[in-house]
């Protein structure tokens, strides 16, 4: 039983990450996905990659009229903050969202995340990867990939199905059974060495 998560996924217009063009959500509560948000984000730079266009069909036309994040960061701060965040590869999603909260000089809100990628090669062995259309396949989930709303709840099953799998209680239950943790999400300090 998971008792309160939040999935999120991001796609980008191009190479650079602070390029979000769209972000879902989708919100577990009591082992169940209660809410599935989506919102399309103009990026700061309007300038679309054709092959990130060709992997989420998402264009320029489709985000010129839409509000940059900062103006949708009040609306998805009360989803993140306080929470556990996961997403399938936690890593790209999270520096997503560094990237957009330092180009806008946002402040950091106060999360943990985790990974549904480390996760799914805990609880789940021999897959062929562990990509997410791959371990929502094995699931029996059917969605559209590369959808960010969609993305975000098969990354939301997958956890469900996880603690169905291993009968735990709660989400740190959970990770302590595949011996995994959380990470704290915070602000990344670069050093210059000179």
């Amino acid at each position: 039983m998971i008792d309160k998560l939040t999935a999120i996924d991001f796609e980008t217009a191009n190479e650079k990450l602070s390029s979000a063009c769209a972000l879902g959500v989708a919100i577990i509560e009591n082992n169940e996905i209660t809410k599935n948000m989506y919102w399309l984000i103009k990026p700061s730079e309007l300038y679309f990659r054709p092959f990130n266009t060709h992997i989420h069909g998402i264009s320029e036309k489709d985000v010129e009229k839409k509000p940059e994040f900062y103006r949708l960061w009040p609306t998805i701060k009360k989803y993140l903050e306080g929470n556990t965040v996961i997403a399938h590869n936690a890593s790209f999603d999270t520096e997503v969202l560094r990237k957009l909260l330092d180009v806008y000089q946002l402040d950091y809100p106060e999360l943990n995340y985790a990974c549904t990628v480390n996760l799914s090669r805990k609880v789940w062995k021999g897959f062929e990867n562990y990509k997410l259309n791959t371990v929502a396949e094995h699931l029996n989930f059917s969605f559209k990939h590369h959808n960010a709303k969609e993305d975000a709840r098969a990354c939301a099953n997958i956890v469900i199905e996880a603690s169905k799998k291993l009968r735990t209680n709660d989400f740190t239950e959970l990770l302590d059974r595949v011996n995994l943790k959380t990470i704290k999400f915070e602000r990344r300090i670069m050093v210059n060495i000179t």
